[in-house]
């Protein structure tokens, strides 16, 4: 009864605004949870130059249709799911992930929502419920599950925390020397090695 829980963006794909920053030609959006550690105040920093620039939802979609996962993260996921239950607790949306979803094979996603006007601008979003990723590992530890989670960013740090074994994967030197309880991991063959390690010091 074992289940590994995993961040999305910088994990299993590329950070979806500082790509459509990058496409979109704003470099304020490139401003993400490895910067501002305060979700609430990220996205409301997000969604007011979305307004500036009168960019939308659509506009958002079109670059994410043009991603895929980061190099090796399908193969990744295939390998780890033969031997534990797998989840992405991420905090994107719903209208993001959908493409990267279906070229991940379909994993179990447990995300967000935006909230969009009739002419696609995005005008708020919906938390599915407040630090849902510590949570969500603490509900699977009451069902009896030994749980490693991985994750990159500020946002992921509680999850960490609260499973029997955390990974840092690839993160920002702020975020590895500010939490060097975790081990981190630069590619996919040390994560996997790190997440074994993990679930055998739970046993």
């Amino acid at each position: 009864m074992r289940i590994v829980c995993l961040d999305l963006e910088g994990v299993l794909a590329p950070e979806i605004w500082i790509e459509f920053a990058g496409r979109a030609g704003i470099p304020e959006l490139r401003r993400t949870t490895r910067d501002e550690p305060d979700y609430d105040k990220l996205m409301k920093y997000r969604l007011g130059i979305l307004a500036e620039h009168r960019l939308g939802l659509p506009d958002i979609q079109e670059v994410i249709a043009g991603m895929g996962p980061l190099p090796g993260a399908r193969a990744f996921l295939d390998d780890l799911r033969e031997d534990y239950q797998a989840v992405i607790l991420s905090d994107t949306f719903y209208e993001f992930a959908h493409p990267l979803m279906r070229q991940l094979g379909w994993p179990t996603l447990f995300c967000h929502s935006l909230a969009t006007d009739a002419e696609g601008k995005v005008t708020g979003y919906h938390l599915r419920m407040a630090d849902q990723k510590r949570q969500a590992v603490n509900r699977f530890r009451e069902l009896n599950f030994k749980v490693v989670a991985a994750g990159d960013s500020y946002n992921d740090t509680a999850m960490l925390e609260a499973a029997h074994g955390g990974v840092l994967f690839c993160p920002p030197e702020n975020v590895a020397r500010e939490f060097p309880q975790f081990p981190v991991a630069r590619d996919y063959t040390s994560l996997r090695a790190e997440i074994d390690r993990a679930f055998a010091r739970a046993a």
